[in-house]
């Protein structure tokens, strides 16, 4: 079974044909990040317009890559929630066009979903239940994962995501936009124990808050500044990206334990962090559990997981009308629809 899948909920058009869930046929993604570099972070208006010039482009380049037409595919699956509204209805309105003109069936896809699935894409073995972290921009979760469509919330930021908090912390440190990557860069020539950040508490055992972390870092510098003190952007860069992740993965090895799961992933930008990703392997090595992570590639808004969790939701049934719409704030626990 051949799913094409459309992604278009923040800043990159995105499209991917998947067959079976598993096997990527071929992707396309265009990335908006010249476009919002200048103002330091996505412009909603910016993104909803480039969506509208290229996801033509973007969904016929696909097809040319795959060698295939509309009518090999056996349905249309695309991102309805949550995401930026503008940028949502770009993709959900193409896609509910495509449905009707090709009489394909429409699958609406939930993005953090989708996240969870570009692990499916990478590591066949990979099968439900498991526990897995998606953190990015929009979202921090931790997620028991039942089975490819049922999931179940058991940690949540309760301010800002973890990946918010990166261009937050980048932003005040004069990097660029996307935060995270030159976080990550910067701190590789950095003391990650120059500086000591707090831990911020959050009201549940595998909730998080990353307001007060922010908020550190911005009046570190400040200070530092006003002062006219020395300091330097490697140390305060890896300091920082030192506490996020020991936040991240201290709160997800918990969670597994506490639930009791041998298997844990994790999704979603912030997932491409280096520091995340060697806490987290450490940790598993201790415990005994097994990590799965995506490679780089599918840690970013991209249109093959999200045809990959359609082929899940279209064996469970999952169907969309003309009637469907996209949705700034939805719940993994509700699906898109």
């Amino acid at each position: 079974m051949k799913i094409l899948g459309i992604e278009t909920s923040c800043d990159e058009t995105a499209a991917a044909i998947v067959e079976d869930g598993r096997t990527v046929l071929a992707e396309t993604v265009h990335s908006q990040i010249v476009e919002h570099q200048k103002y330091g972070g996505v412009v909603p208006e910016i993104a909803s317009r480039c969506h509208v010039e290229c996801i033509c482009q973007v969904v016929e380049e696909t097809f040319l890559k795959a060698n295939l037409t509309f009518q090999d595919i056996d349905a249309i699956a695309v991102t309805a929630a949550p995401g930026l509204i503008g940028a949502l209805l770009v993709g959900v309105n193409y896609a509910k066009g495509l449905a009707m003109s090709t009489n394909k069936p429409l699958v609406p896809v939930h993005h953090i979903r989708g996240h969870v699935a570009a692990n499916y894409i990478a590591h066949p073995d990979l099968i439900p239940p498991f526990l897995c972290l998606v953190a990015s921009g929009g979202h921090s979760h931790i997620v028991v994962v039942h089975s490819y469509t049922e999931f179940e919330v058991v940690g949540r930021t309760r301010d800002d995501a973890a990946g918010e908090a990166f261009d937050k912390a980048a932003r005040v440190l004069g990097l660029p936009y996307p935060g995270g990557i030159y976080i990550d860069e910067v701190s590789k020539q950095g003391d990650p124990f120059a500086y000591q950040f707090p831990h911020p508490k959050a009201e549940g055992p595998y909730d998080f808050s990353f307001s007060g972390l922010k908020t550190a870092v911005i009046n570190l510098v400040h200070n530092k500044q006003q002062k006219n003190e020395p300091y330097k952007i490697e140390d305060v860069a890896a300091s920082f990206q030192e506490t996020v992740a020991q936040i991240l993965t201290d709160k997800l090895m918990k969670a597994a334990e506490h639930y009791r799961f041998d298997t844990v992933a994790i999704a979603g930008g912030v997932s491409a962090n280096s520091s995340l990703r060697a806490h987290l392997q450490k940790a598993c090595l201790q415990s005994g559990r097994k990590l799965y992570a995506p490679p780089l590639k599918l840690c970013g808004d991209n249109a093959s997981m999200i045809a990959c969790q359609g082929y899940y939701e279209f064996l469970a049934g999952a169907r969309a009308d003309m009637s469907l719409n996209g949705c700034a704030s939805r719940s993994i626990n509700e699906g898109a629809y």
